[in-house]
């Protein structure tokens, strides 16, 4: 998926609609699409202007859905490979400033179980120096609801990189 996302899927668009600028791309996600927001963001510094997240996964090595996830896609043995691909992981390794949006739902039931770990992105990010912003949207779920009601927040905070 990552080489997906970050070669063959903009080479396609590109070639399709030469008027598109490949130096103006930003990314966003939901939940695990989140998290991959997130760490593609930060695995290729540069190829992304923005990048936002709607309740991502953002420290899977230490909630239990993402050492399920890591240990079926990466392995069990490979436990130091998983760091990158944790976020919260990279951050500090990120080489720029950043200035990160994420929400998440305080009724989102991921959120209150401890697989979502907002928070520990949040620490990590401001140790190393990087602007994020955590806004926990007080009731909100884990819904596509919740999406519409803060998209035009995630749009708003791309288009201040890409139209820069």
């Amino acid at each position: 998926m990552e080489t997906y996302i970050t070669s063959e899927l903009p080479e396609t668009l590109f070639a399709a609609f030469p008027n598109l600028d490949g130096k103006r791309v930003s990314i966003t996600g939901h939940s695990m699409g989140g998290h991959g927001a997130l760490t593609l963001f930060l695995r290729h510094p540069g190829q992304y202007r923005s990048v936002s997240a709607f309740a991502p996964i953002a420290n899977p090595t230490k909630c239990p859905w993402g050492q399920k996830a890591f240990g079926g896609y990466l392995g069990e043995g490979e436990k130091e490979g998983w760091r990158a691909h944790d976020a919260t992981e990279l951050i500090a390794k990120y080489p720029h400033d950043t200035d990160i949006l994420i929400d998440v739902g305080t009724g989102d039931n991921f959120y209150k179980q401890g697989q979502l770990l907002p928070e520990n992105f949040q620490k990590a990010a401001e140790a190393a120096g990087k602007k994020v912003q955590v806004r926990l949207q007080e009731g909100y779920d884990h819904s596509y609801f919740f999406i519409s009601s803060f998209a035009d927040d995630h749009v708003q905070h791309a288009a201040k990189y890409l139209l820069a």
